[in-house]
């Protein structure tokens, strides 16, 4: 009997079937001696529309909230609905007699087989294999050591409870405002507390009032000295006290109580998971989340390069420690070469700070394969990502950072001044990142006792706000607040800026009017991120079987009908402020003008119409007077370059200076942005909700 292999994707199922050396091409797949190979393509079956449970469903009406279907049923994706057929007709051949589930070793990686077993009706024993790389290697021990699939059925109900709970709270909640207001409104347990907390960062930043305060700063013998007052704070709103101590310390000395000398030492940072390296990504390179996340799955699908992107871990497991020395051989090239041997001569040691069992949930930290890596093969933007998580698998295995720090303690007329500076002993795993790091100023030698002559200067400054939430500040929010998972914020950020309930100025991130209209009438408990970190701890304890499956999807139920009493209940008003007088060339009704995430919209307010038209995009060409990116508005040659600081450009005129810089650009590439550009301006404005909001009736 042959075994069925079933993958996520056909690029994985492809690198699978080469290693089990299945060459014989089958619809849907390949075949060998002992395995069929299959692929999804991401998902091929998912739970059912409302209309899939009663065709009444098919015209929104209040009077038919909360829909709670007795039980949940899946249907077949039309769009993928011919593989699904191939995968399903090789499941049932009569010389398969076993399933191997080679989908993402995850949550979300289960629920894509699952559901394409339920569907079928399986009734064939399972196998699982769970990889964190797909190298030929790790493909090769993964099967030499798959597990019962059984072992996953807690993860597999996790999985089927989080989506049958999005599809209760998010359908019911989103069609309840819908028909409440005839708007269209949607919501969602994790995207509207992220909303929220963007809301109420906002909040806080209108309602700050800057206050001004002073302190002092001493100079003398080369050194600069920081004034702190007997509580230690280096800064006081007392302005009269601060110009009293000014008088009382002009022309003084000062005396030098301590001088204190320690040696110290830290550790590396933590090897990444995928919520670190999106934020070191946009804090460096101000990718946002989704494109970090892009260029991963490519460093670890196409390239295999790198392990498995969807991790919350920081650490590695003990049994990867022996295949270090094989990484780093495989990944020493080029700028690395010397670092990697560096490594490898003073041998491997296996720190807590980096190995640690019992921190790793579903896969260790992010870190490079034993695959070999061409450098000259990756684009600018997989270097940099790469660079990122190699420099830091680097750093864990190096020394320490030592260095001494100098402490100095003065006093100016009883008043109280300190010193702080350091001086590197040993670069330790800073030599990572190739930096200089002794670029402090020689600390002349001072003796307590001694006295200093020094120039005492008054300081001031006013209190600033809190900073508007960026993509990698948000990342770190939700996941403090426990808001979606490492799988899903990228996602959810991109929803909400592709449903137009959020928008960037100055890269930070506002709310749209739309947005804070709408938390004045969502549900108070479905703003609060308490729910949904409630709805995933209870997830994981579904997932460790430690919590009922059944229990879990009562509680949702109930919830949804409060949520959707709620609603029908409120008293709150919606209305479009965002309305042209400009009418849909389709219906006729006035369109409604948007920010996208990066360009600027006319859309038709129906739905069901879903006319739009691109009014400009954000390019990546740069002003020559401030140097911040341009608009492009228009289209082919007449198309124009418009800065925020009021410079213009014509297509022409930008190709001819761009040419006399020495960066050409040819037609060809004019014509392939522009192409890149209307494919943007046409892809789906709407996600998760967008094909069941699409035939919305009132």
């Amino acid at each position: 009997m042959k075994q069925l292999v079933l993958a996520e994707k056909p690029s994985v199922g492809r690198d699978i079937a080469r290693v089990l050396k299945c060459k014989k091409p089958v619809n849907g797949g390949l075949e060998g001696d002992r395995y069929i190979v299959t692929w999804a393509l991401g998902h091929l079956v998912e739970l059912k529309d409302p209309e899939g449970y009663d065709k009444k469903y098919k015209i929104w009406k209040m009077e038919d909230l909360p829909m709670i279907p007795e039980k949940m049923q899946v249907q077949v994706i039309g769009k993928t609905a011919k593989q699904y057929k191939a995968v399903t007709a090789l499941m049932n051949r009569k010389d398969v007699g076993t399933i191997i589930i080679a989908t993402d070793a995850g949550r979300e990686g289960e629920l894509v087989a699952r559901y394409i077993l339920l569907k079928n009706h399986n009734k064939k024993p399972i196998k699982r294999l769970w990889i964190s790389s797909v190298t030929d290697k790790a493909i090769k021990t993964g099967f030499d050591h798959l597990k019962d699939g059984r072992e996953y059925q807690h993860l597999y109900e996790a999985a089927m409870s989080r989506a049958e709970a999005d599809w209760l709270v998010g359908m019911n909640a989103t069609r309840a405002l819908t028909c409440k207001h005839n708007a269209q409104l949607s919501c969602g347990r994790v995207q509207t507390p992220t909303l929220a907390l963007i809301a109420q960062r906002e909040e806080e930043i209108r309602a700050f009032k800057p206050q001004a305060y002073y302190g002092f700063e001493a100079f003398g013998a080369g050194t600069s000295f920081i004034w702190q007052d007997a509580k230690k704070n280096t800064r006081s709103f007392q302005k009269e006290k601060i110009e009293q101590l000014e008088q009382k310390m002009r022309g003084e000395q000062m005396m030098i109580e301590h001088v204190i000398s320690k040696r110290k030492k830290t550790t590396a940072p933590a090897l990444f998971d995928l919520n670190e390296l999106q934020r070191e990504a946009s804090r460096k390179y101000h990718f946002t989340p989704k494109e970090t996340l892009n260029i991963m799955q490519r460093l670890y699908e196409h390239y295999k390069i790198l392990t498995y992107p969807r991790t919350d871990s920081r650490y590695l497991t003990a049994d990867i420690v022996p295949t270090i020395a094989e990484r780093l051989r495989s990944c020493g090239v080029g700028p690395y070469r010397k670092t990697a041997a560096t490594i490898l001569k003073n041998g491997i040691r296996a720190g807590k700070h980096f190995v640690n069992d019992q921190k790793v949930s579903d896969h260790h930290a992010i870190i490079p394969t034993e695959q070999f890596v061409n450098l000259a093969e990756l684009s600018l933007e997989e270097r940099k990502i790469y660079d990122l998580v190699v420099r830091r698998f680097f750093a864990v295995l190096m020394s320490p950072y030592e260095y001494e720090e100098m402490t100095v303690l003065g006093s100016v007329s009883g008043e109280h001044f300190l010193s702080r500076t350091n001086r590197t002993l040993s670069a330790g795993w800073k030599a990572a990142y190739e930096e200089e790091y002794e670029t402090e100023k020689a600390v002349p030698e001072m003796k307590e006792g001694q006295k200093i002559a020094v120039l005492v200067k008054k300081t001031e400054g006013r209190t600033k706000p809190p900073v508007y939430y960026t993509e990698a500040g948000l990342l770190t929010a939700m996941e403090k607040r426990g808001l979606g998972t490492v799988a899903t914020r990228a996602d959810i950020i991109d929803k909400l800026f592709g449903t137009f309930l959020l928008e960037k100025k100055n890269e930070g991130i506002r709310t749209t009017s739309k947005a804070r209209q709408l938390l004045k009438l969502v549900p108070t408990e479905l703003k609060q991120p308490e729910l949904t970190a409630d709805w995933e701890k209870k997830l994981n304890a579904i997932s460790e079987g430690r919590l009922k499956r059944g229990q879990f999807m009562k509680e949702i139920k109930d919830y949804t009908g409060e949520i959707v009493e709620e609603i029908k209940g409120s008293e709150g008003k919606f209305h479009h402020d965002n309305m042209t007088n400009k009418k849909c060339p389709n219906c006729g009704k006035r369109l409604l003008k948007v920010n996208g995430k990066k360009s600027r919209m006319l859309v038709c307010q129906d739905r069901e119409c879903g006319y739009r038209e691109t009014i400009c995009v954000l390019s990546n060409a740069r002003c020559p007077v401030c140097h911040k990116k341009m608009e492009l508005w228009g289209k082919g040659e007449d198309a124009s370059f418009i800065c925020s600081c009021g410079h213009k450009e014509k297509m022409l005129k930008f190709k001819e200076r761009r040419s006399r810089e020495g960066a050409g650009i040819s037609k060809k590439e004019v014509a392939r942005y522009l192409k890149k550009q209307e494919k943007e301006a046409k892809e789906p404005i709407n996600t998760a909700f967008a094909d069941a909001l699409k035939n919305i009736k009132l």
